[in-house]
């Protein structure tokens, strides 16, 4: 198993705004996309956090992610917000259209917003806290395309589709924290598996299947060839949902499905459909905190099966992670900081220095 280093959250993010500013960001792109991979970390969500920046490297030598562009509208009508994000960095171009939705919704109460072509736009959970910091709900549903398959439908052997994400948040209450439902279709994020495979780590039971169709915990299968497959979580009903997830976000956006009629360059593209709603328009924000604070209550105060595990809802444990690593630190395993420094020195930004900025 690969030793891991704990750094701070400010040094991250000094050292991933320095890569991608040498990989020609503007100083407050480079900033907020640092920022989103460094809160995905701090969130324990690992798999979207600073281990993508080899990627991302790669992507900008091969021109597959476009720096310092902005989110282009393509239709306006009333409730109704379509952008495409020309293969530009994914939290830049997604937050300029879930931030022109929520201006939308306070005058027409609902907004559907879709975002098209726009590269890895991270942990799609910071979408919907954006959403319930305006006090709206949200609904996100974001397909992935532009590289091989890597989800096996149910029943098959072999990978159609990707971890597509689906995100539903609430906004919180005086008593409540927003509600944050962020989860991958698949059994675990792709992200999961290769940080599994940076640590010498097994996956769980259940996860993944080589290239015969059978099960395996070996996360390696993802990366040799033939390739194995991600299963979807809840047998049948995850592929349904990872199915229409596809279309809706794909067919809805003008954005592509995986199909192979549509191309693979190697690269990362998500699309994103989102629904936005002001619940004041609806039953009203009273009614709304009233049944959360009751339900949610009534839900944690079942007794834990195991005392030493209690009963969470969405958004606790990102919480709880992200108060436990502010306060230990983010590790990092030796694997992924090799990476990350090679991926700095493709860019101009010598090893010396990056050691520097961790130190």
């Amino acid at each position: 198993m690969a030793p891991s280093t704990r750094l701070t959250a400010e040094r991250l993010l000094q050292l991933t705004r320095t890569i991608l500013t040498a990989g020609g960001s503007g100083d407050a792109e480079a900033g907020l996309v640092a920022d989103h991979l460094v809160q995905a970390n701090l969130a324990g969500h690992d798999s979207h956090g600073v281990g993508m920046l080899p990627a991302y490297v790669r992507h900008l030598a091969a021109g597959l992610v476009v720096p310092n562009t902005t989110a282009k509208l393509v239709k306006d009508e009333g409730p109704i917000l379509m952008f495409d994000g020309g293969r530009g960095y994914g939290r830049c171009v997604g937050g300029e259209a879930i931030a022109a939705g929520i201006a939308r919704c306070a005058g027409t109460g609902v907004a559907v917003v879709t975002l098209a072509n726009a590269h890895h736009v991270g942990r799609v959970g910071a979408y919907g806290e954006l959403a319930a910091a305006a006090g709206l709900v949200s609904l996100h549903f974001v397909n992935v395309t532009d590289h091989r398959g890597l989800v096996a439908p149910f029943a098959g052997s072999d990978a159609r589709f990707s971890t597509n994400p689906v995100c539903i948040a609430l906004p919180g209450t005086d008593r409540q924290p927003p509600l944050l439902l962020d989860m991958a279709t698949s059994a675990i994020a792709m992200g999961k598996v290769r940080v599994a495979k940076n640590e010498g780590k097994l996956v769980p039971e259940g996860i993944l299947i080589d290239p015969d169709g059978r099960p395996t915990r070996d996360p390696g299968i993802m990366y040799g060839e033939p390739h194995g497959a991600l299963r979807a979580f809840g047998g049948h009903k995850g592929y349904g949902l990872a199915l229409v997830t596809e279309l809706l976000a794909g067919a809805l956006s003008g954005g592509p499905t995986i199909q192979p009629g549509n191309p693979r360059l190697g690269g990362i593209v998500n699309n994103m459909f989102s629904i936005l709603v002001d619940p004041a328009r609806l039953a009203g924000v009273d009614w709304l905190r009233r049944e959360i604070d009751g339900f949610l209550e009534h839900v944690k105060a079942s007794p834990p099966a195991d005392p030493s595990t209690p009963v969470l809802v969405p958004g606790d444990p990102e919480r709880r992670a992200r108060e436990e690593r502010q306060r230990s630190g983010i590790a990092i395993d030796a694997t992924t900081l090799e990476e990350i420094l090679q991926a700095g020195e493709q860019v101009g930004v010598a090893r010396a220095a990056a050691q520097a900025l961790l130190a």
